[in-house]
């Protein structure tokens, strides 16, 4: 989903409560791997692998200048033939340390396995910081610092959440333009002209 189709996307969810959510929860996104410097692992169920959230957090830290939200992707199936960023397997989870981002993405239903729940436990007890995207209830929206629920019969799917998700992380990313102060600048420049003292007169 290319950029003109978000936004038409986001003119129909005008009103609902997805826009407000999913700019939100980029925003822990975006805020996490920033902070700390980087350090996103993604990762989904042995039925559901978010390859394709992975390319678009690839596209949008290139096109943002945010390089921190490049993703690792974490996989149940890795193989050590498969190309570099394809081969990172489960024991990467067990690798996580403080400063680092887990984003664990699950199709609602019975929820993640009891292999990938231990750890992504784990790596919240080492320090990491973990957001869930998909599930409504169960052991992992538990354990998850941040989550985005996306139930069963709800007016949009996992997929074009996770598009939503990935565009605001860029979005949210943009630095300020060089030559242009922040609105905040230019108001406490503006109060310290109000508040000086009127010049002395000779």
């Amino acid at each position: 989903m290319d950029a003109v189709r978000v936004a038409l996307l986001r003119e129909v969810l005008a009103g609902t409560e997805w826009l407000g959510s999913t700019r939100r929860f980029a925003g822990a996104l975006r805020g996490s791997v920033v902070s700390h410097g980087g350090g996103l692992l993604l990762v989904g169920t042995p039925e559901y692998e978010p390859w394709h959230l992975a390319a678009h957090l690839v596209d949008e830290a290139a096109w943002s200048g945010t390089p921190e939200l490049a993703p690792t992707l974490v996989r149940h199936d890795a193989r050590a033939c498969d190309p570099a960023h394809l081969a990172v397997g489960l024991g990467r989870l067990e690798a996580a340390r403080r400063g680092e981002t887990l984003l664990v993405v699950s199709p609602e239903g019975p929820g993640p396995a009891a292999p990938l729940l231990e750890r992504v436990s784990d790596a919240r007890r080492a320090g990491a910081t973990v957001l869930a995207l998909g599930p409504a209830a169960g052991e992992l929206p538990a354990m998850a610092h941040e989550t985005l629920a996306v139930p069963t019969g709800s007016e949009l799917d996992l997929d074009t959440v996770q598009h939503l998700v990935s565009a605001a992380a860029g979005e949210n990313a943009l630095p300020t333009p060089r030559g242009r102060r922040r609105f905040r600048d230019r108001v406490s420049r503006l109060a310290e002209h109000l508040t000086a003292p009127p010049p002395a007169r000779w």
